[in-house]
């Protein structure tokens, strides 16, 4: 697939330590993604990339809910909320971007999750689904019309942000090899990974890898 330099963009997910082996919240081989969204990063003039961004005490925390652990599930106000070990902590080493991280094309960051009282996946609004980022917007001004997606995890931010991303309207592809999931078990059978691939492909998000790219 050739990149059209005028009307795509790559959006890089959540690529934080907190989110790799020695993290608060690792994601399996999540560090591995970093020399590979290097190389999809040479493809674009310009992206954007997203930033988990929560305060101590955050509500999505399982440590701010006496009598719950990590992967508890919750009702809030704007509905069902996984809790999770404190991460990302705004202004921690964890929280911020790997430094290894090229940066040189990111035009735009997204600080997500610092309200305290709701959590954030997407790039595009909060998890009450009301709270926009305004990317979408951006994205917009900048006659974008078809989105890439990578980092972390593909089961959560990732897919959150795909989701959003068809939504607005953008032909959205998530970049398989340079994305990984936490593939928590489900109720049911399966889990978080293929149940998020499989609502993603039927909203029409497609899939690729870093080889089927040119510039």
């Amino acid at each position: 697939m050739k990149i059209n330099p005028a009307t795509d963009m790559l959006g890089v997910v959540d690529v934080q330590p907190t989110f790799m082996p020695g993290g608060e919240l690792p994601v399996p081989d999540g560090d591995t993604v970093v020399p590979t969204v290097n190389r999809l990063l040479r493809h674009f003039p310009s992206a954007f990339a997203t930033q988990d961004w929560h305060p101590p005490g955050h509500s999505s925390f399982a440590s701010a809910h006496p009598g719950h652990a990590p992967g508890d599930m919750i009702e809030m106000d704007y509905g069902p909320q996984i809790l999770w070990p404190d991460h990302a902590i705004q202004n921690s080493a964890g929280a911020s971007l790997h430094p290894a991280l090229d940066q040189s094309r990111i035009s735009l960051i997204i600080r997500k999750g610092f309200h305290p009282g709701i959590d954030s996946y997407s790039a595009f609004r909060e998890n009450d689904h009301r709270c926009s980022t305004g990317l979408a917007g951006w994205l917009r001004a900048r006659s974008v019309e078809r989105l890439f997606l990578c980092g972390l995890a593909a089961d959560f931010c990732v897919a959150w942000s795909a989701e959003d991303a068809i939504a607005a309207g953008f032909e959205t592809i998530v970049i398989e090899d340079a994305t990984r999931a936490i593939a928590m078990p489900l109720p049911g059978g399966g889990d978080s990974a293929e149940r998020a691939r499989a609502r993603l492909a039927a909203l029409g998000v497609r899939f690729l890898q870093t080889n089927h790219l040119e510039s």
